[in-house]
């Protein structure tokens, strides 16, 4: 606890005093023993990660150095992985990367979203605890597990969802197929297996809990009186919900979907057991074929040269620092959400 201390020479002057020592009287606190060690153990938990993020940083950059040094900036735009000739780049594998993202983070923003209001706007009491519990408990499923069921079972059900996509939307770039007829019912469906839609998917329900969980607690901190005074002047409870309760959590939706988006860019072992790697740039999302920079270090952590293992580096220093840029970024949203001061 802290005491307010006052020196007796900075007290207002008594009456008829000089004009000159009519001064402001100066305060100072002392903090109680235990406020001292509370902040300071605060202080060094926040030292202590940033110092750990660039302990991570300087080690990658010391290890990728050798290999960025021969490929120069040429690694951003080169498609092809040889190391070993001095001949490799992450333009492939980068857009396989943020394409795989981006299909998680379409698939789960409204799954999230509708999840996250249904638990603090809808659900009753009882209900509510157990399904904050359930999606919480989604977050502890080890990721081979989900990677597991998306190869065994759903991408054998998805065949036909993407034979359906690739036919409809052929005019849509992304979601065409080449090689194939889609109309032809004797053609391939291992064409549509492996491809970036079914690892997007797979990866959309992994980071679905960490999604909903930051978009309940924001919307469950929407002021109670705008709430009632919605619902008094005859608003629906959807219309309440659109117009306090959304526009309030607005940053908390944004900052959420980041978040999910830096877990979506470094998912590995589900996408490894998924993906059937190819080292070019894959736009056809249906199609089979695609890559990540996760699942290039797994597949070539283990048969890697030491300028290999340089490259790998290079690799993983990019992930790093796209990751560590979107998750900065998500929290700070995040933060600034919680205060309601957008409102």
């Amino acid at each position: 606890m802290a005491t307010v201390l006052e020196s007796p020479a900075d007290l207002p002057p008594s009456p008829g005093g000089p004009p000159d020592a009519d001064v402001p009287r100066r305060l100072g606190t002392r903090r109680a023993p235990a406020d001292r060690a509370f902040r300071g153990v605060l202080r060094g938990g926040g030292i202590s990660v940033l110092a750990i993020m660039s302990f991570v940083g300087i080690f990658l950059l010391a290890r990728a150095w050798q290999a960025l040094r021969v490929a120069g900036p040429s690694f951003l735009t080169t498609q092809d992985w040889e190391p070993d000739s001095h001949h490799f780049g992450i333009a492939a594998v980068i857009v396989g990367t943020l394409l795989i993202a981006t299909v998680a983070v379409s698939f789960a923003l409204p799954l999230s979203l509708g999840t996250a209001l249904y638990i603090s706007e809808y659900a009753p009491a009882r209900l509510r605890r157990a399904l904050v519990t359930l999606v919480d408990l989604m977050a502890a499923v080890p990721s081979v597990v989900f990677g597991l069921w998306g190869f065994f079972f759903l991408q054998g059900h998805l065949t036909d969802v993407a034979r359906w996509l690739s036919t409809v939307f052929a005019w849509f770039p992304p979601l065409a197929v080449q090689g194939t007829d889609p109309r032809d019912p004797l053609s391939t469906v291992t064409v549509y297996t492996s491809s970036t839609f079914v690892a997007g998917l797979v990866v959309s329900l992994m980071i679905t809990p960490i999604m909903t969980s930051i978009m309940r607690e924001v919307f469950m901190q929407a002021p109670v009186g705008e709430r009632e005074g919605a619902l008094a002047l005859g608003s629906t409870r959807w219309g309440m919900i659109r117009s306090v309760v959304l526009p309030y959590g607005a940053g908390g939706i944004i900052g959420g979907t980041m978040l999910g988006l830096g877990r979506a860019l470094g998912e590995t072992i589900a996408v490894y057991m998924i993906i059937s790697p190819v080292f070019q740039v894959q736009w056809h999302v249906l199609q089979n074929g695609t890559n990540s920079v996760s699942s290039l270090i797994a597949l070539r952590y283990g048969e890697a040269s030491t300028f290999g293992m340089s490259a790998l580096m290079a690799a993983g220093l990019t992930l790093f620092l796209l990751t560590l840029v979107v998750n900065f970024a998500a929290s700070s949203i995040a933060a600034r959400s919680r205060s309601g001061q957008g409102t």
